[in-house]
């Protein structure tokens, strides 16, 4: 059995795919670190950005969304100087907006991990993908919780991200059938 074909090959993605990619995230910090990165990468490639975590974990207080809540202006501006991070002020401030937003999910919810999963009903979509070319940008689901994130002040939330952050923290497992992973994760 063969690994996922855009993970082969490079040792980053290799480790990713391998030890993260598809597997079920329900810890806070968690979600907010994949919810950060996936949104940091729009439009980017998410090499660049898996290469430079560290250095995001690093400007953002460990991912921590209650002090990334409290960023005001003058961190904002401190942020665009940062090395090892895009700067971009407009996705810094959505990271800001989006520690908010995943601030009052959880009072609504009782944690973001409860919202998130509420779209499937707790349970990962499985799918049966034998190639690359199966695996869609954009589903309905994203589509849904794209437009439910946004209602609720979400920022970098389109569909194609978030079907992204679905795959990446086992909402969607979107491993081909001929991966080792697959068999793990059904």
């Amino acid at each position: 059995m063969e690994r996922c074909p855009w993970a082969d090959g490079d040792p980053l993605y290799e480790r990713y795919h391998d030890e993260e990619w598809g597997t079920p995230v329900h810890d806070e910090r968690r979600h907010f670190e994949f919810l950060l990165l996936e949104t940091m990468q729009a439009g980017l490639s998410w090499r660049l950005i898996l290469s430079r975590r560290e250095d995001y974990r690093r400007a953002f207080d460990g991912f921590d969304w209650k002090k990334v809540a409290r960023y005001d202006q003058a961190r904002v501006d401190v942020l665009m100087s940062e090395p090892g991070i895009v700067h971009n002020r407009r996705k810094i401030e959505g990271a800001v907006k989006n520690a908010i937003a995943f601030g009052f999910v959880r009072k609504e919810f009782g944690s973001f991990d409860s919202y998130v999963w509420s779209f499937t009903g707790g349970k990962p979509v499985v799918n049966r993908r034998t190639t690359m070319a199966e695996i869609p940008a954009r589903t309905e689901l994203s589509d849904r919780a794209a437009a439910d994130m946004k209602k609720r002040g979400f920022a970098f939330v389109g569909s194609v991200t978030i079907y992204a952050h679905f795959q990446a923290i086992g909402i969607v497992n979107d491993h081909l059938v001929s991966c080792p992973r697959y068999p793990r994760l059904v």
